[in-house]
């Protein structure tokens, strides 16, 4: 395959020499599944995008700690960019960041999640077991760490996950789109260094029921495969 990713964040200067961005995690998540090929990584932040996106088979938005509604010039910028892939009915998917934006651009409205952070393990009723390499499961659990949220599910979408506290945690439309709020590149370790970033804000309680969570291990990997399957497809 011929991945584009579209990195929309930094890391931390004290992390980012273990995992070195988003971009390079997307890239070890989808090889370990099975993905071959070439992946190319543009940092939106900084103006970085291909001269043009017709040689990719898909193109990938990751996280960030922008909001998809922010009116930040970089933001603005990678809006019109998705806006277009849409048109041109490139294969688009799209996490946490990328799943809210993409999702805001088909209409669906995105904001400040009322009940908070969305933080450490999370499970979710998975709701399309026939999806090619979903293997008929019915649930599914991930990494998550993000305040805003996708409120509506988008008009012509079909919804792939939820749970009480994330409704749309996951959706598709038709072969061309595949958005899923949780992280299914990140690993424990990382979601350890957020949760710690975020100790105050999450308040005591909430921290170590997150922190304690990580043990209970996720399905990144299992999300991956169904990734790999979609843009193959």
């Amino acid at each position: 395959m011929n991945l584009c990713i579209l990195d929309n964040d930094y890391l931390d200067p004290a992390i980012e020499a273990t995992y070195t961005g988003y971009g390079a995690m997307f890239e070890r998540l989808l090889r370990d599944a099975g993905a071959t090929g070439s992946f190319d990584i543009f940092k939106t932040y900084k103006g970085e995008y291909p001269a043009t996106f017709d040689s990719y088979d898909a193109v990938l938005l990751t996280g960030s700690r922008a909001d998809a509604f922010s009116q930040e010039p970089w933001v603005l910028a990678l809006r019109e960019k998705v806006e277009q892939l849409l048109q041109a009915k490139k294969k688009l998917v799209g996490v946490c960041f990328g799943h809210q934006l993409i999702g805001l651009i088909l209409g669906a409205r995105v904001g400040r999640a009322p009940q908070g952070w969305g933080a450490g393990r999370m499970a979710y009723q998975w709701l399309a077991p026939e999806l090619p390499q979903a293997q008929g499961r019915t649930d599914i659990a991930l990494l998550a760490s993000h305040q805003d949220q996708v409120f509506d599910l988008p008009e012509g979408a079909t919804l792939l996950a939820t749970s009480a506290f994330c409704p749309v945690a996951a959706f598709a439309v038709e072969d061309r789109v595949f958005c899923v709020q949780p992280h299914p590149e990140f690993v424990e370790a990382y979601s350890a260094f957020l949760l710690d970033k975020r100790r105050a804000v999450l308040g005591e309680a909430q921290y170590l029921a997150c922190t304690d969570s990580l043990a209970e291990g996720h399905d990144g990997d299992a999300v991956a495969r169904m990734i790999v399957a979609f843009i193959a497809g």
